[in-house]
């Protein structure tokens, strides 16, 4: 029902556009799946939203801007002398881990929180509950696999489309680390959010309900969670971490569970 109330919200609102006739056939699948139109580009302008479909992969467009995920503009940050000063890295780090650790990103977004943690070596299951989003994170990382440095970090990303509350009381496994990065009233006039995810935000929707996000991802029964907050933020859902990472603009509250 939470799907359907979802894709429902995107009748009129957005479209799927083909650029190229090979493509026809993926495309339909996708307005499908999201329950919306597939039209041709002279009807294009008709919708607010557009999701386009053709050899440059999928992307997002209304008016004014248009954005796609790209993982190569990250690369530079993903060697092993730049990883050890990212805080997110720092902040989910496990000791002594006897397997490769498993992190869950239960609020995946475009993916470049779950991308900096398989470059340090967790196998990351990302959870997106937004269809528009999921599908061009999926794109973003389908493409990856094909670039030189990015094929075998992305191998180690594997994404869901699911509502990561749910998904977190059913996990088949025990998971090292949740991380998580929840939108909330307020934050979309943040500085924090980019130019280029202004088109995001029209979809996603803040958090209603991140008191059943973090019990959700304590019941997981992670080592820890790391939660992703603007510096000068609350606490989510009020709950004091035992320490917390800060940066110039955001902070990691992390949340110890078991050792």
């Amino acid at each position: 029902m939470e799907d359907q109330k979802q894709n429902a919200a995107y009748s009129g609102r957005l479209a799927v556009v083909v650029e190229d006739e090979s493509f026809e056939e993926e495309a339909i699948r996708l307005a499908e799946h999201l329950g919306t139109l597939l039209v041709d580009q002279s009807r294009a302008d008709d919708f607010p939203l557009r999701l386009v479909l053709g050899e440059r992969g999928l992307f997002l467009q209304d008016n004014d801007m248009q954005m796609q995920g790209d993982f190569t503009q990250m690369q530079k940050r993903l060697t092993p002398a730049n990883l050890k000063s990212e805080m997110l890295v720092r902040a989910a780090r496990i000791k002594n881990p006897q397997t490769t650790p498993v992190a869950v990103d239960a609020t995946a977004g475009m993916g470049e929180d779950s991308l900096l943690l398989a470059a340090c070596g967790f196998e990351v299951f990302l959870y997106e509950y937004d269809p528009v989003i999921a599908a061009l994170l999926q794109d973003t990382i389908r493409r990856s696999k094909e670039v030189h440095g990015l094929g075998q970090i992305t191998q180690r990303m594997h994404l869901k489309e699911a509502d990561s509350v749910t998904a977190l009381s059913d996990l088949p496994f025990l998971p090292d680390v949740v991380i998580l990065d929840p939108m909330f009233p307020g934050r979309q006039k943040s500085g924090l959010v980019k130019k280029k995810f202004q088109l995001i935000h029209q979809l996603e929707r803040p958090c209603e309900n991140e008191r059943d996000l973090l019990e959700a991802a304590i019941k997981a029964g992670p080592r820890k969670i790391v939660i992703k907050r603007p510096l000068k933020g609350p606490y989510l859902a009020g709950i004091r971490p035992a320490y917390s990472l800060e940066g110039k603009k955001i902070r990691y509250d992390c949340i110890i569970l078991r050792v």
